[in-house]
């Protein structure tokens, strides 16, 4: 009777408390979904994609086209984190995490049910495009969903905290992803590709129907809640998001971009790029992917640990700390990539996944959750992560590999190049402090 009489209502808060756990529960698994399927694909494409369906341009022109198929997920991205994100603001946070799931789930799972072009030709490779495009457009909005499902579900003040659970899975699913390829293609060419490719994009069914179940039960943010009702008050709910993000909120979406563009490229380099420079400089293949397998789920234990920094110090100042680390490890970390050495090349992965990304990734959700009021925040932090994704995270690769052959083979350029990243980033975060520093310190 006390407890009612001063307003508070233990059931009520219980379940709140519940609808959190769930929210965590449910973003982290749809996150380690995104990342498992994109790891796993990357993988078949180099490896088994080539010759199940374009076996007919030749050894060289197989490879090509499979990896062509891989970037066309990344061309669909921004599209969808755009689109999505824009209806998780018209319409709600748990709608649009809910499009995101069943889209990927539907086209991972039709990858691999899909006949090859041995049967079905032409058709075959088209709606192996088809899948993929769909499997990026509903990636495109998954991780912002998440960080923002989960910021928009516990206490400010641990927004780092909790968010950066979120942020410490992308390594995981790679993982993941990586050691169920190596299991299917430990039984030989023949079962690889004549069935045993099918079996870990199947396997991920039962993941996207767990994530599904407990994303159904999910209600809709209160924080998202209470802004709707303020904006039917004021009668401001006709307003478009995605409009008015790019009206009134560019250069939060423009700071957005800049401050995790020291992470992409760092991420992106020792994800993709190290591989083909270790094994460039003399390195097994094998023992290259171990090192990047292995070095990465550094930042699966310590990412939380920047999450926590950035409760305590602020997130943007853990985000000047983690580019200014990158900073200064760009050319050791290319220096001992490029040694030809087991050990050495895994001391790089581990140093930038335990000192830089920690701290960029760490402070990423609450840093660009308290960017965006709640009417666009879905959207606003879909087309800043987005457009990053496809000009800095998923061009650095890229970028790094042409510095490389134009300085003939020395690390300089492409050092420089990631060096350059870091930089901006810190210094785009700190002109962001020092002019709105009430919000997002």
């Amino acid at each position: 009777m006390a407890q009612q009489q001063m307003g508070l209502n233990p059931g009520r808060t219980q379940h709140r408390v519940k609808q959190k756990h769930r929210a965590i529960v449910a973003s982290v698994l749809g996150t380690a979904i995104e990342w498992y399927d994109y790891a796993l694909y990357g993988a078949a494409a180099s490896v088994v994609i080539g010759p199940l369906f374009f076996a007919a341009a030749g050894t060289s022109g197989e490879a090509l086209a499979a990896f062509a198929t891989f970037a066309v997920g990344f061309i669909a991205r921004p599209f969808g984190g755009v689109i999505i994100g824009h209806l998780g603001d018209k319409f709600g946070r748990r709608p649009a995490m809910l499009m995101s799931i069943i889209l990927m789930g539907i086209a991972t799972v039709g990858i691999g049910l899909l006949p090859t072009a041995d049967s079905w030709g032409i058709w075959a490779v088209g709606l192996l495009v088809f899948f993929r495009l769909v499997q990026g457009f509903g990636a495109g909005a998954e991780l912002t969903g998440a960080m923002t499902l989960v910021a928009e579900y516990v206490e400010p003040r641990k927004r780092g905290w909790y968010t950066s659970l979120v942020l410490s899975t992308p390594p995981l699913g790679i993982a993941l992803a990586t050691i169920s390829f190596f299991a299917v293609a430990s039984l030989g060419d023949e079962a690889l590709l004549g069935w045993a490719w099918r079996l870990p994009f199947l396997v991920s069914a039962v993941l996207f129907l767990l994530a599904l179940y407990i994303r159904n039960k999910l209600e809709e943010t209160p924080e998202y809640a209470q802004a709707m009702e303020r904006a039917q008050d004021k009668g401001k709910s006709g307003k478009l998001p995605l409009a008015t993000v790019f009206s009134g909120h560019w250069r939060e979406v423009g700071l957005g971009f800049l401050a995790i563009t020291g992470h992409n490229a760092m991420n992106y380099i020792l994800a993709v790029f190290s591989i083909s420079l270790m094994v460039g400089s003399g390195m097994e293949r094998s023992q290259a992917l171990l090192a990047v397998t292995a070095g990465s789920l550094v930042s699966v234990v310590l990412t939380p640990v920047g999450g926590w920094l950035a409760d305590r110090w602020g997130a943007g100042r853990t985000l000047v700390v983690g580019n200014l680390s990158g900073l200064v490890l760009a050319f050791p970390i290319f220096w001992l990539l490029g040694s030809g050495r087991f050990e050495l090349g895994l001391l790089a992965i581990a140093a930038g996944y335990a000192l830089v990304i920690p701290c960029t990734s760490g402070a990423q959700g609450a840093f660009l959750t308290a960017l965006f009021p709640v009417p666009v925040r879905f959207t606003g932090i879909a087309t800043a992560r987005e457009l990053n994704g496809a000009l800095v995270a998923g061009m650095s690769p890229l970028i790094a590999a042409a510095l490389l052959e134009a300085g003939g083979g020395a690390i300089t350029l492409p050092a420089g190049y990631l060096a350059l990243c870091c930089l901006s980033s810190a210094l785009a975060v700190l002109f962001g402090l020092r002019s709105t520093r009430r919000r997002y310190h």
